[in-house]
């Protein structure tokens, strides 16, 4: 896929799931990895598989609610492979409950990583943009960020938030810096894990967490953003199981 080999490309929370799919996709393409989570061994184990394929990657233990430390993993970036091309904001939480459960804690921890989380992303990366005048933001939101529904509140809310953010940043930023945001519909990850009530975690699971996309679908979607001509911003891709209808 052109585009994409030799870039620099930076992914949060890349210990599981759709940040795990995303970097081994894009090294397998020959992208630099740059991977970010706070559980260090599995990053470990998900470097020395790409090394053993023969590709290029670092990582570095990251908690993107400090916004010291995202700036702390963009230097690194930069001082192991010289740039950073791509900043992916995946890091992301989903404890659902419904409102009057009143898990303030819970929703606290979803504002701080899934809308700080972003917005340190941004703080971090946009300045490296900026003085070249290239890059690309990828921020991974959720069918949520367009659709609410009885225990998804504060969650659809912190995604709404990045999606707004998003669009903001597409507007601000210069002709030659792209923002894209990739919402999965139900799709393989360790998100119904965040739920904290064993009752409506069990719910979610039969419920929701059916006919679900792998986590490389999700990659996939990423890899045709970034491989699109320097010109070309796309801004939005939703993508869903064919079977998920309902929201």
């Amino acid at each position: 896929m052109e585009n994409i080999k030799g870039k620099v490309i930076a992914i949060t929370g890349a210990s599981s799931g759709i940040g795990e799919a995303i970097a081994r996709h894009l090294s397998g393409l020959g992208a630099k990895v740059v991977l970010g989570a706070r559980r260090l061994a599995k990053l470990e184990t998900i470097a020395n598989d790409i090394v053993n394929k023969g590709g290029q990657v670092v990582y570095k233990k990251l908690d993107v609610t400090q916004p010291d430390d995202v700036k702390d993993f963009v230097n690194f970036a930069i001082g192991e492979f010289n740039t950073i091309d791509v900043f992916i904001n995946n890091a992301g939480l989903m404890p659902l409950s419904m409102i009057n459960a009143y898990k303030v804690d819970e929703w606290h921890k979803m504002i701080d990583v899934n809308i700080k989380g972003v917005l340190h992303g941004i703080a971090a990366a946009l300045p490296v943009f900026e003085e070249k005048d290239s890059g690309q933001f990828i921020n991974i939101t959720s069918v949520g960020d367009r659709w609410v529904g009885p225990t998804s509140t504060v969650y659809s809310a912190t995604k709404f938030a990045v999606r707004a953010i998003s669009e903001g940043l597409r507007q601000e930023v210069s002709d030659n810096i792209r923002v894209t945001i990739v919402a999965p519909g139900a799709t393989e990850s360790e998100l119904a894990e965040t739920i904290s009530d064993p009752e409506l975690k069990k719910v979610a699971i039969e419920q929701f967490r059916v006919n679900l996309l792998p986590a490389e679908a999700i990659a996939r979607a990423v890899a045709y953003a970034i491989s699109q001509p320097s010109e070309v911003d796309v801004n939005e891709l939703v993508v869903r199981p064919t079977a998920q209808k309902a929201y």
